[in-house]
């Protein structure tokens, strides 16, 4: 991964991100939409089947009467259990589609939160404005990252919580990533952050080792940082045009999951943070 990359570059990477969420919000692929509430449904049944610890890690109910904020709500999934519980919700999403889909999800529940479009990187939100903020699977993709980690901390009042997940550098989805995409290609010497990269879901995916990531959020009080095996490590979400040719299905095929899961959560692509301000 480049150390140093132009704000321009910069910008132009965050369009490229945005344009890959726009196309397909995180849970909504090959899921039939004609019937939107069962639509709604099957994303959320398949995003907790899948990925179980999601609510273990967000603990829902610890925002019952407290401001939370929700950076990157994707399709909705999530965010909509923080309303459920009783939290003053805020989403924000990078893209349209993620905010109409979460402000859709709302409606059909009969449920009111603000949803908004915004960059992770520019909170549109005063100082210390939020009890607890919460971002999944997101901030890995942020072009600049630790000024949207930044964004986090400022928003956050003191005492305040986030939790958050980026990918973890050394994960058994990762080191698939670089198998399909570096050692099968001929290219072995490039590096699995340099697979991730380039090729793990939209341009520009970051990784971190847990000391990297502890470094990330060194500006908060308290940070513990853990693991966790996921549906990537174990390659039980449904591929993608990206993840369509034949080596992909050989891999899907046989790949070791049962060994994989033996081996427990220490190379989980799963980055689990939990920071106090």
């Amino acid at each position: 991964m480049p150390s140093a990359i132009p704000e321009e570059a910069l910008e132009s990477r965050k369009q490229a991100v945005q344009s890959h969420w726009q196309q397909e919000a995180c849970g909504t692929r090959g899921v039939a939409e004609e019937d939107r509430k069962a639509f709604f449904e099957q994303i959320e049944q398949e995003r907790y089947m899948w990925e179980p610890y999601i609510p273990l890690f967000a603990q829902f109910e610890s925002g019952r009467g407290k401001s939370v904020l929700e950076v990157g709500v994707g399709a909705g999934t999530d965010f909509v259990n923080w309303v459920r519980h009783g939290a003053e919700a805020t989403g924000v999403d990078l893209t349209e589609r993620g905010v109409m889909l979460t402000r859709e999800r709302l409606s059909l529940e009969g449920l009111s939160a603000t949803v908004i479009q915004a960059d992770a990187e520019a909170l549109p939100f005063a100082d210390a404005s939020f009890d607890l903020v919460y971002s999944y699977g997101v901030l890995h993709h942020s072009p600049h990252t630790v000024r949207a980690v930044s964004e986090v901390h400022r928003v956050l009042k003191p005492g305040g919580t986030a939790r958050v997940m980026v990918y973890h550098l050394h994960s058994w989805a990762v080191w698939m990533v670089w198998a399909m995409n570096c050692a099968a290609q001929g290219r072995p010497w490039k590096s699995p952050r340099w697979a991730a990269y380039h090729h793990l879901e939209s341009p520009g995916t970051k990784t971190y080792t847990r000391e990297e990531a502890l470094t990330l959020f060194s500006s908060f009080s308290k940070v513990e940082a853990r693991s966790q095996l996921c549906s990537g490590d174990l390659l039980s979400f449904r591929r993608s045009a990206k993840y369509s040719s034949g080596l992909h299905a050989l891999a899907w095929e046989y790949y070791p999951r049962r060994l994989v899961q033996l081996a427990g959560n220490r190379f989980g692509l799963a980055l689990m943070i939990e920071a106090q301000k």
